[in-house]
């Protein structure tokens, strides 16, 4: 089984959908150094479900995504890295700490753009955006612009909708452990549906 190095993150990554990360911790820069050198420039990125990203000693989750780095820059201060979630995979074991974190990984097969629900995969489209938009007219902070463009292949546009989808991380994990793209689909419609509900009410009662 392949070993990759680890990035345990605050945050789920999801394939197709863009990184960025600001590298200060020493044992990051080595792994950053290591990556630069190997054939394949990717690592590992799992959710931290107890803990910090600083430090060491944190619980993660055991199904996360590899991220390909796409550029390094080194300006005064910490690394600037840019990468892009590829591929999904889950921890068979994590491995010594030192000199960075790293786990045996066995990847898990990827969806079929034969699978997609072309009529699905618009209507949760629109309910993504339009969910968006809600959020902003309320002068509420959302990471993603309502007009975003998306990717044309169907199963990555799949990904960037669960990705942009305002939830919060444990949802986000739930989203990036479906067993198939209409799974996916289904539990983005659902859970934005019913997150937006919850807060609409509760804004009533407020009110």
């Amino acid at each position: 089984m392949p070993v990759i190095p680890m990035f345990p993150l605050g945050s789920v990554l999801f394939p197709a959908m863009p990184l960025a990360l600001r590298v200060f911790e020493e044992r990051y820069l080595k792994m950053m150094g290591a990556i630069l050198d190997a054939e394949e420039p990717v690592f590992g990125v799992v959710l931290i479900e107890r803990g910090s990203e600083v430090g060491g000693g944190d619980h993660r989750f055991d199904m996360g995504t590899t991220a390909r780095v796409l550029q390094i820059e080194a300006p005064e201060g910490p690394l600037q890295v840019v990468a892009k979630g590829d591929r999904r995979f889950r921890v068979v074991s994590w491995l010594e700490e030192e000199p960075y974190p790293s786990a045996e990984v066995e990847f898990v097969d990827e969806f079929s753009a034969d699978d997609v629900d072309v009529v699905a995969l618009d209507r949760v489209d629109a309910l993504v955006r339009d969910t968006l938009a809600y959020l902003l007219e309320l002068d509420l902070s959302v990471p993603w612009p309502t007009d975003i463009e998306l990717a044309d292949d169907p199963v990555a546009r799949a990904w960037q909708l669960a990705g942009i989808a305002p939830l919060g991380t444990l949802d986000h994990q739930d989203l990036l452990e479906s067993t198939g793209v209409a799974d996916l689909l289904t539990q983005v419609e659902q859970t934005v549906t019913s997150a937006l509900e919850v807060f609409k009410l509760s804004r009533e009662s407020e009110e």
